[in-house]
C-alpha cells in the first residue's frame, strides 16, 4: 500500500503547479499531517486517510476558476473516483476516501459519516483556524483583491470573491463557527486553543485598526 499511497501523493502534487498559495501544497501537506496525528489519537484507518488527504483539494482549481459556482469537494471527489480505479485498492475503501473527500467541504450540503471522512473534516477546518488560518484568510483576501479591513460592511452581506471578501469577513462568516463544528474529541480539543488565538488577534485587529492600542 505505501507504493500506492506514494503514487497517489505524486498524481494530486501535479494538482498543485499553479495553486494559489492559500490552498497550495503546503495546505494539503499539513492537513496530511494533522490526519495522521488526529487518526492515531481517534483510531482511524491511516492508509485511508493518507490518501484522502493527498486528494481533498485536487478540485480546488476548478472551483477558483469557476469563482466559487463550483465545488472544489465534489468536483475533486469525481476526480479521485477516477483514480482511484487505477488501483488494487479494496471496494470499500475507494469508496470511504471518495466520501471523504466529497464531504470535506464546511460549506456543503454533505456530511462526513465515517470516522475518516470526520478526522479529514476536522484536520482541514484545523488548518483554516488559528495562527496559519488568519495568515491563510489574507492570503485569500489578497488573491481576490480584497481590502485589509471594512468595518462599515456587514460581513454577511459582502459578496464572496470581491474587494469586500476581507480576512475579517473570512472570520466572522467562518472561522469563528468552526470549534463548534469539530466532529473528533482530538479536534475539538486542538480547536480550542486555535479558536482562542484568532479571537485574539481580530479583537486586536479591531482595536488597532481604530486608533484605540
Amino acid at each position: 500500500m505505501r507504493d500506492t499511497i506514494e503514487s497517489i501523493r505524486d498524481f494530486a502534487l501535479a494538482h498543485f503547479a499553479d495553486a494559489k498559495y492559500s490552498h497550495d501544497w503546503e495546505h494539503t501537506e499539513r492537513v496530511y499531517r494533522l490526519c495522521m496525528h488526529i487518526g492515531r489519537v481517534e483510531g482511524a484507518d491511516l492508509e485511508v486517510l493518507a490518501i484522502a488527504a493527498f486528494l481533498h483539494d485536487i478540485g480546488r482549481s476548478i472551483q477558483d476558476r469557476s469563482k466559487g459556482r463550483l465545488c472544489h469537494a465534489e468536483e475533486g471527489a469525481k476526480i479521485a473516483a477516477d483514480i482511484l480505479g487505477r488501483y488494487p485498492i479494496p471496494d470499500d475503501k475507494k469508496e470511504n476516501i471518495v466520501h471523504c473527500i466529497r464531504s470535506h467541504r464546511f460549506r456543503n450540503s454533505r456530511h462526513p459519516h465515517t470516522l475518516e471522512a470526520k478526522v479529514l473534516f476536522d484536520a482541514d477546518k484545523l488548518d483554516a483556524i488559528g495562527a496559519v488560518g488568519i495568515a491563510r484568510a489574507y492570503l485569500f483576501a489578497g488573491e481576490v483583491g480584497a481590502m485589509l479591513h471594512n468595518p462599515d460592511m456587514d460581513p454577511y452581506h459582502a459578496k464572496p470573491y470581491s474587494r469586500d471578501d476581507t480576512g475579517y469577513r473570512e472570520y466572522a462568516v467562518k472561522l469563528s463557527k468552526i470549534k463548534d463544528r469539530m466532529l473528533t474529541q482530538e479536534g475539538r480539543h486542538m480547536a480550542q486553543g486555535r479558536h482562542a488565538f484568532m479571537e485574539s488577534f481580530f479583537d486586536r485587529l479591531q482595536k488597532e485598526h481604530d486608533g484605540l492600542i
